[in-house]
């Protein structure tokens, strides 16, 4: 299939990367032409500007918006709003809050433009090993662009079956899932990084308390100097406790053993705020996600190995860099 990607920085390029290596074609734009020249090649061609991007697609058009929530990716929607046909769709892959999505559908739609939110996870390193998709939008829609979808997903890969699933969508196990109408695919990754928060920030504590055992206010005989890369590394290996994150927690704690280039600022980029918003609205008791996104503007006042660990992840998996 054709698909123009608007936003190329480190999981648009990516994208454009995986697809064109499966077979896709894409028209790509970015503010920085140089990000633009360096993908432009075989299935890849370059749009001048939004206008200029458009009129190299075939219709019924399709276009990915990969960009950072809030003014850049409204104005970027509203201008396509004004470019693209009736049947023409627009996907918004990026991190935008959901409410936004329902809005902007609605608006599309009396244009007669399709528009699909697409929360997607799988950072800096999407490239290889794939992207998670939480699909929101028209049914008839998503199962048009399935081809899009497939490519950019995991696949099965070497996970194991789960039990009892023999009657249910089989893409959910190649990793991408449509969720419902707009928004609804937004709104599960909102969660989806809400609960990240929470596992995040309890990796992050307890590996500062295992760090601090050997401080000079616990007794001598139970002062313990212990290695937190290697129990990283014995914790990925059976435990019930393993993950992806406790993956990059080993990674980095090898890498960098002190966390020397952290200084333990955490940022939050919005998901954490819209899901606790969503528990309030919703009278759901969210003690851990509402903590662990406190804790993050604690970070803002407070080093320590906890806020370092959490910056080393966030940085590890999404290539966040933490602010000057």
């Amino acid at each position: 299939m054709q698909l123009a990607v608007i936003g190329l920085g480190r999981m648009g390029g990516n994208i454009v990367r995986r697809l064109t290596r499966a077979g896709h074609e894409c028209v790509v734009f970015d503010q920085n032409a140089a990000t633009v020249k360096s993908l432009v090649g075989d299935r890849v061609q370059g749009g001048n500007d939004l206008a200029d991007l458009v009129k190299k697609l075939a219709k019924p058009r399709a276009v990915w918006v990969m960009l950072p929530a809030g003014e850049i990716t409204e104005n970027t929607v509203n201008q396509l709003g004004t470019l693209l046909e009736r049947g023409d769709t627009i996907i918004d892959g990026g991190n935008a809050f959901f409410q936004d999505d329902v809005r902007r559908a609605k608006a599309m739609k009396q244009k007669g433009i399709h528009y699909v939110d697409c929360g997607t996870s799988g950072g800096v390193w999407g490239l290889e090993r794939g992207y998670c998709l939480m699909i929101g939008g028209e049914k008839e829609v998503v199962d048009r662009l399935d081809p899009i979808f497939a490519t950019l997903a995991p696949g099965e890969g070497k996970i194991d079956k789960t039990p009892h699933r023999e009657k249910r969508d089989p893409r959910v196990e190649r990793g991408y899932l449509y969720c419902g109408p707009a928004g609804s695919g937004r709104f599960v990754k909102m969660v989806h990084n809400g609960i990240e928060y929470g596992i995040m920030q309890a990796y992050a504590e307890g590996f500062e308390i295992m760090q601090k055992a050997a401080a000079k206010e616990v007794p001598e005989e139970r002062r313990y100097k212990l290695d937190l890369a290697d129990i990283a590394e014995v914790w990925r290996r059976g435990s019930v406790i393993s993950s992806w994150l406790l993956d990059l927690t080993a990674m980095s704690l090898a890498e960098d053993p002190a966390l020397a280039k952290y200084s333990g600022v955490v940022e939050d980029s919005g998901e954490g705020r819209w899901t606790v918003n969503a528990a309030i609205e919703e009278a759901v008791p969210a003690d851990v996600l509402s903590a662990a996104l406190f804790a993050r503007f604690r970070s803002r006042d407070k080093e320590g190995t906890a806020n370092k660990l959490l910056s080393a992840m966030r940085h590890a998996f999404g290539g966040h860099v933490e602010p000057k």
